[in-house]
């Protein structure tokens, strides 16, 4: 799969990602409203587009923020978008709407990662899947779906691992159509290399939600809880950082696992 270079032409980059995108010059031309000989034009170099035109087919282009930035760098163009360290200062208010969103979800799990699914921060409910983890899984950077496939991780808890495994698998391989993103890709193949165990799947075809999402089904001691996941980002998010961060939230699937969670995780003072 073709992946984006900063140092790339300009127009090099929008043919890219006009073919990741599976669009002819023509397509493409049609819906920015420019004649497909300018467009061809521009791909090769012989004319230099606008910003105000690489705005525009970046946005018909659906290219994420940060391969944004690289376009117009190669451009010659200023950044679109800032990265901001979650530590900066004036990182401090969205931080704190990140940390209020994982506390308020308690005694649920829930948790934030980055674009490479690095774990960013995490709530005290978190605590019921690191049990029986192998140390060297939790060392940082911690990367949440190694943890959930690898075999000395999370998946020798999971019930239906095959299901989950292909789940977590389709996930990964849209986002890597979107971005084409070398990370995700050296992740993929790692996560595809995991050895996986056999999965009970009837544990998840005779739960009520099974028709609806893919429950989550972990063992935890003697019980069996299961959940269900969203996701949740920044909808206006201007900064690399923040437009990148994900928040993955866990709810209960049933009644029992509801109790579990409250009697596992009394509410803090």
């Amino acid at each position: 799969m073709l992946n984006t270079h900063q140092t790339a032409p300009v127009g090099e980059l929008l043919r890219i990602w006009r073919q990741r995108r599976r669009l002819s010059q023509l397509a493409l031309a049609c819906d920015a409203e420019v004649s497909a000989r300018h467009l061809s034009f521009l791909e090769t170099g012989r004319s230099r587009p606008s910003r105000e035109m690489l705005a525009h087919l970046a946005e018909l282009l659906d290219i994420p923020p940060r391969d944004r930035n690289s376009l117009f760098l190669a451009a010659g163009f200023a950044p679109l978008y800032s990265e901001t360290s979650l530590d900066s200062p004036i990182a401090e208010h969205a931080r704190h709407a990140v940390e209020a969103v994982l506390r308020g979800h308690e005694p649920h799990p829930a948790l934030a990662v980055d674009r490479h699914w690095t774990l960013v921060a995490a709530n005290r409910g978190i605590g019921l899947f690191l049990s029986d983890i192998a140390p060297a899984l939790l060392e940082p950077p911690v990367n949440v779906l190694r943890l959930s496939l690898h075999p000395d991780g999370l998946s020798s808890r999971i019930l239906n691992v095959g299901q989950w495994r292909a789940h977590v698998l389709a996930r990964l391989h849209t986002q890597i159509a979107a971005t084409g993103d070398k990370g995700l890709i050296d992740l993929y193949g790692e996560l595809e290399s995991y050895p996986c165990a056999p999965s009970d799947s009837r544990s998840t075809m005779d739960h009520p939600y099974s028709e609806i999402v893919l429950p989550l089904r972990i063992r935890h001691g003697g019980d069996v809880l299961s959940f269900l996941t969203t996701t949740t980002v920044f909808g206006t998010a201007v900064d690399l950082t923040f437009s990148e961060l994900a928040i993955e939230s866990f709810f209960p699937a049933d009644r029992f696992t509801a109790e579990a969670l409250r009697e596992a995780l009394p509410a803090s003072g």
